[in-house]
Protein backbone atom coordinates (compact mmCIF):
# COMPACT_ATOMS: atom_id res chain seq x y z
CA UNK A 1 0.00 0.00 0.00
CA UNK A 2 1.31 3.45 -0.91
CA UNK A 3 0.63 6.16 1.67
CA UNK A 4 1.04 9.75 0.58
CA UNK A 5 2.72 12.25 2.89
CA UNK A 6 -0.67 13.91 3.35
CA UNK A 7 -2.34 10.69 4.48
CA UNK A 8 0.59 9.89 6.75
CA UNK A 9 0.28 13.30 8.40
CA UNK A 10 -3.48 12.81 8.83
CA UNK A 11 -2.95 9.44 10.50
CA UNK A 12 -0.25 10.87 12.80
CA UNK A 13 -2.49 13.80 13.79
CA UNK A 14 -5.36 11.43 14.50
CA UNK A 15 -3.15 9.30 16.74
CA UNK A 16 -1.94 12.39 18.62
CA UNK A 17 -5.54 12.86 19.72
CA UNK A 18 -5.57 9.34 21.14
CA UNK A 19 -7.78 8.05 18.32
CA UNK A 20 -7.41 5.27 15.78
CA UNK A 21 -9.01 4.82 12.40
CA UNK A 22 -11.27 2.00 13.64
CA UNK A 23 -12.01 3.51 17.05
CA UNK A 24 -9.70 1.26 19.11
CA UNK A 25 -7.42 2.44 21.91
CA UNK A 26 -3.65 2.56 21.24
CA UNK A 27 -2.92 -0.74 23.01
CA UNK A 28 -6.06 -2.61 21.99
CA UNK A 29 -6.00 -5.63 19.66
CA UNK A 30 -8.60 -6.42 17.04
CA UNK A 31 -10.83 -9.46 17.47
CA UNK A 32 -8.93 -12.75 17.25
CA UNK A 33 -10.65 -15.83 15.80
CA UNK A 34 -8.97 -19.26 15.72
CA UNK A 35 -10.10 -22.26 13.67
CA UNK A 36 -8.45 -25.67 13.89
CA UNK A 37 -8.12 -28.69 11.62
CA UNK A 38 -7.93 -26.81 8.32
CA UNK A 39 -5.56 -29.41 6.80
CA UNK A 40 -6.16 -33.17 6.94
CA UNK A 41 -2.56 -33.95 5.96
CA UNK A 42 -0.77 -31.88 8.58
CA UNK A 43 0.07 -33.08 12.08
CA UNK A 44 -1.61 -29.88 13.23
CA UNK A 45 -3.12 -26.82 11.56
CA UNK A 46 -4.91 -23.60 12.37
CA UNK A 47 -6.43 -20.61 10.65
CA UNK A 48 -6.12 -17.33 12.57
CA UNK A 49 -7.86 -14.07 11.85
CA UNK A 50 -6.76 -10.89 13.61
CA UNK A 51 -9.25 -8.39 12.31
CA UNK A 52 -8.99 -8.75 8.53
CA UNK A 53 -5.47 -10.21 8.67
CA UNK A 54 -5.63 -13.95 8.01
CA UNK A 55 -2.87 -16.57 8.37
CA UNK A 56 -2.92 -20.37 8.04
CA UNK A 57 -0.33 -22.49 9.88
CA UNK A 58 0.51 -26.13 9.28
CA UNK A 59 2.77 -28.43 11.30
CA UNK A 60 4.65 -31.30 9.61
CA UNK A 61 7.26 -33.63 11.08
CA UNK A 62 10.08 -35.77 9.77
CA UNK A 63 12.80 -38.03 11.14
CA UNK A 64 16.36 -36.78 10.69
CA UNK A 65 19.81 -36.77 12.23
CA UNK A 66 20.25 -34.30 15.11
CA UNK A 67 22.53 -31.29 14.93
CA UNK A 68 26.10 -32.03 16.12
CA UNK A 69 25.75 -29.67 19.09
CA UNK A 70 22.29 -30.97 20.09
CA UNK A 71 22.62 -34.75 19.85
CA UNK A 72 19.58 -35.49 22.01
CA UNK A 73 17.19 -32.77 20.83
CA UNK A 74 14.70 -32.38 18.01
CA UNK A 75 14.54 -29.22 15.93
CA UNK A 76 12.12 -26.52 14.82
CA UNK A 77 12.01 -24.69 11.50
CA UNK A 78 9.55 -21.91 10.63
CA UNK A 79 8.81 -20.46 7.20
CA UNK A 80 6.22 -18.03 5.88
CA UNK A 81 4.77 -17.50 2.41
CA UNK A 82 3.83 -13.95 1.46
CA UNK A 83 1.72 -14.55 -1.63
CA UNK A 84 0.29 -11.94 -4.03
CA UNK A 85 -3.22 -13.15 -3.18
CA UNK A 86 -2.69 -11.66 0.29
CA UNK A 87 -1.44 -8.23 -0.79
CA UNK A 88 -0.37 -6.31 -3.88
CA UNK A 89 2.90 -5.66 -2.00
CA UNK A 90 3.95 -9.29 -2.37
CA UNK A 91 5.41 -10.99 -5.43
CA UNK A 92 6.05 -14.58 -6.50
CA UNK A 93 9.60 -15.83 -6.22
CA UNK A 94 12.23 -16.60 -3.58
CA UNK A 95 11.52 -15.39 0.00
CA UNK A 96 12.23 -11.68 0.39
CA UNK A 97 13.65 -9.92 3.42
CA UNK A 98 10.23 -9.31 5.00
CA UNK A 99 9.33 -13.02 4.82
CA UNK A 100 12.70 -14.13 6.18
CA UNK A 101 12.59 -11.67 9.08
CA UNK A 102 8.98 -12.46 9.98
CA UNK A 103 9.66 -16.21 10.05
CA UNK A 104 12.81 -15.77 12.14
CA UNK A 105 11.12 -13.54 14.72
CA UNK A 106 8.24 -16.02 15.13
CA UNK A 107 10.65 -18.97 15.25
CA UNK A 108 12.92 -17.36 17.85
CA UNK A 109 10.01 -16.42 20.10
CA UNK A 110 8.77 -20.02 20.18
CA UNK A 111 12.22 -21.63 20.32
CA UNK A 112 13.49 -19.55 23.27
CA UNK A 113 10.31 -19.85 25.32
CA UNK A 114 10.66 -23.45 26.45
CA UNK A 115 7.26 -24.14 24.86
CA UNK A 116 8.62 -27.09 22.87
CA UNK A 117 10.39 -29.75 24.91
CA UNK A 118 13.05 -30.59 22.34
CA UNK A 119 14.67 -33.42 24.32
CA UNK A 120 11.41 -35.37 24.18
CA UNK A 121 11.64 -35.27 20.38
CA UNK A 122 14.74 -37.46 20.48
CA UNK A 123 14.25 -40.99 19.12
CA UNK A 124 17.83 -42.23 19.53
CA UNK A 125 20.53 -39.91 20.79
CA UNK A 126 23.07 -39.00 18.13
CA UNK A 127 21.13 -40.80 15.42
CA UNK A 128 17.47 -39.90 15.02
CA UNK A 129 15.20 -37.09 16.20
CA UNK A 130 11.90 -35.57 15.14
CA UNK A 131 12.12 -32.33 13.18
CA UNK A 132 9.12 -30.01 13.38
CA UNK A 133 8.30 -27.70 10.47
CA UNK A 134 5.85 -24.84 10.91
CA UNK A 135 4.70 -23.44 7.57
CA UNK A 136 2.74 -20.20 7.55
CA UNK A 137 0.73 -18.94 4.59
CA UNK A 138 -0.71 -15.42 4.58
CA UNK A 139 -4.20 -15.33 3.07
CA UNK A 140 -4.84 -11.64 3.68
CA UNK A 141 -2.51 -8.92 4.96
CA UNK A 142 -4.28 -6.13 6.80
CA UNK A 143 -1.36 -5.39 9.12
CA UNK A 144 0.52 -6.99 12.02
CA UNK A 145 1.60 -10.25 10.37
CA UNK A 146 4.19 -10.82 13.11
CA UNK A 147 1.66 -11.31 15.89
CA UNK A 148 -0.95 -13.02 13.70
CA UNK A 149 1.71 -15.48 12.50
CA UNK A 150 2.84 -16.15 16.07
CA UNK A 151 -0.70 -16.97 17.19
CA UNK A 152 -1.25 -19.25 14.18
CA UNK A 153 2.01 -21.13 14.82
CA UNK A 154 1.25 -21.59 18.53
CA UNK A 155 -2.31 -22.76 17.80
CA UNK A 156 -1.15 -25.28 15.18
CA UNK A 157 1.48 -26.69 17.56
CA UNK A 158 -1.03 -26.95 20.41
CA UNK A 159 -3.52 -28.79 18.20
CA UNK A 160 -0.95 -31.12 16.59
CA UNK A 161 -0.75 -34.87 17.18
CA UNK A 162 2.36 -37.01 16.98
CA UNK A 163 2.59 -39.03 13.76
CA UNK A 164 2.84 -42.82 13.71
CA UNK A 165 6.51 -43.83 13.72
CA UNK A 166 7.56 -47.04 11.97
CA UNK A 167 10.42 -48.29 14.16
CA UNK A 168 11.36 -51.08 11.75
CA UNK A 169 11.80 -48.75 8.78
CA UNK A 170 12.88 -45.78 10.90
CA UNK A 171 10.47 -43.33 9.37
CA UNK A 172 7.11 -41.67 9.83
CA UNK A 173 3.96 -43.17 8.34
CA UNK A 174 2.70 -40.05 6.64
CA UNK A 175 -1.00 -39.41 6.99
CA UNK A 176 -1.26 -41.61 10.10
CA UNK A 177 -1.49 -39.94 13.51
CA UNK A 178 -1.52 -41.03 17.12
CA UNK A 179 -3.65 -39.46 19.83
CA UNK A 180 -0.51 -38.21 21.56
CA UNK A 181 0.08 -34.47 21.63
CA UNK A 182 3.42 -32.84 20.89
CA UNK A 183 5.74 -32.52 23.92
CA UNK A 184 4.76 -29.00 24.95
CA UNK A 185 5.07 -27.16 28.23
CA UNK A 186 2.47 -24.81 29.65
CA UNK A 187 4.73 -21.87 28.74
CA UNK A 188 2.71 -20.50 25.82
CA UNK A 189 4.71 -17.82 23.96
CA UNK A 190 2.74 -14.89 22.56
CA UNK A 191 4.25 -11.92 20.78
CA UNK A 192 3.17 -8.30 20.94
CA UNK A 193 4.61 -5.88 18.41
CA UNK A 194 4.62 -2.17 19.20
CA UNK A 195 4.69 0.20 16.23
CA UNK A 196 5.79 3.82 16.32
CA UNK A 197 3.81 6.15 14.10
CA UNK A 198 5.04 9.73 14.39
CA UNK A 199 5.24 10.36 18.14
CA UNK A 200 2.72 7.70 19.12
CA UNK A 201 3.05 4.00 19.87
CA UNK A 202 0.33 1.44 19.20
CA UNK A 203 -0.20 -2.31 18.81
CA UNK A 204 -1.93 -4.43 16.18
CA UNK A 205 -2.12 -1.80 13.43
CA UNK A 206 -4.23 -2.20 10.34
CA UNK A 207 -2.23 -2.07 7.13
CA UNK A 208 -3.24 1.58 6.69
CA UNK A 209 -1.84 2.40 10.15
CA UNK A 210 1.26 0.25 9.73
CA UNK A 211 2.39 1.79 6.44
CA UNK A 212 3.45 5.16 7.93
CA UNK A 213 5.19 3.53 10.93
CA UNK A 214 8.97 3.83 10.94
CA UNK A 215 9.85 1.83 14.04
CA UNK A 216 8.71 -1.36 15.77
CA UNK A 217 9.70 -3.74 18.55
CA UNK A 218 8.40 -7.27 18.98
CA UNK A 219 8.35 -8.76 22.49
CA UNK A 220 7.59 -12.46 22.92
CA UNK A 221 6.28 -13.19 26.39
CA UNK A 222 5.95 -16.61 28.00
CA UNK A 223 3.32 -17.30 30.60
CA UNK A 224 3.56 -19.07 33.92
CA UNK A 225 3.36 -17.76 37.46
CA UNK A 226 5.00 -14.56 36.25
CA UNK A 227 5.11 -13.55 32.55
CA UNK A 228 8.67 -13.46 31.21
CA UNK A 229 10.06 -11.70 28.13
CA UNK A 230 12.04 -14.41 26.34
CA UNK A 231 12.69 -12.73 22.97
CA UNK A 232 12.90 -9.23 21.50
CA UNK A 233 13.41 -7.92 17.98
CA UNK A 234 13.62 -4.31 16.82
CA UNK A 235 12.77 -3.45 13.24
CA UNK A 236 12.83 -0.42 10.96
CA UNK A 237 14.88 2.77 11.40
CA UNK A 238 13.21 4.79 14.14
CA UNK A 239 14.70 4.64 17.63
CA UNK A 240 12.86 4.33 20.94
CA UNK A 241 13.62 6.29 24.10
CA UNK A 242 14.06 4.68 27.51
CA UNK A 243 10.72 6.20 28.54
CA UNK A 244 8.99 4.63 25.53
CA UNK A 245 10.50 1.23 26.32
CA UNK A 246 9.27 1.52 29.91
CA UNK A 247 5.79 2.40 28.66
CA UNK A 248 5.73 -0.62 26.33
CA UNK A 249 6.93 -3.04 29.01
CA UNK A 250 4.30 -1.67 31.39
CA UNK A 251 1.54 -2.26 28.86
CA UNK A 252 3.00 -5.60 27.79
CA UNK A 253 1.98 -7.49 30.93
CA UNK A 254 -1.61 -6.25 30.68
CA UNK A 255 -1.82 -7.17 27.00
CA UNK A 256 -0.31 -10.61 27.54
CA UNK A 257 -2.65 -11.55 30.38
CA UNK A 258 -5.70 -10.46 28.41
CA UNK A 259 -4.65 -12.00 25.09
CA UNK A 260 -3.33 -15.27 26.53
CA UNK A 261 -6.61 -15.88 28.34
CA UNK A 262 -8.66 -15.33 25.17
CA UNK A 263 -6.34 -17.32 22.91
CA UNK A 264 -5.91 -20.24 25.33
CA UNK A 265 -9.67 -20.50 25.77
CA UNK A 266 -10.21 -20.78 22.01
CA UNK A 267 -7.41 -23.31 21.50
CA UNK A 268 -8.51 -25.44 24.46
CA UNK A 269 -12.04 -25.53 23.08
CA UNK A 270 -10.77 -26.67 19.66
CA UNK A 271 -8.61 -29.37 21.23
CA UNK A 272 -11.53 -31.12 22.94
Amino acid sequence: MYITNLNKKEIEEYLKKGKRLDGRKPFEFREIVIEGGVSKNAEGSARVKVGETEVIAGVKMEVAEPYPDHQDEGTLMTAIELLPLASSRFEYGPPRIEAIETARVIDRGIRESGFLEFKKLCIKEGEKVFNIFVDLVVINDDGNLLDAGNIAAVAALKLAKMPVYDEEKGRIKYGEFTKKELPLSDKIPLSTTFYKVGEKILVDPTREEQEPSDGRITFTVTGGKEPVINAMQKGEEQTFSAEEIEEMVKELEKIFKEQSAKISKQIDKLGK
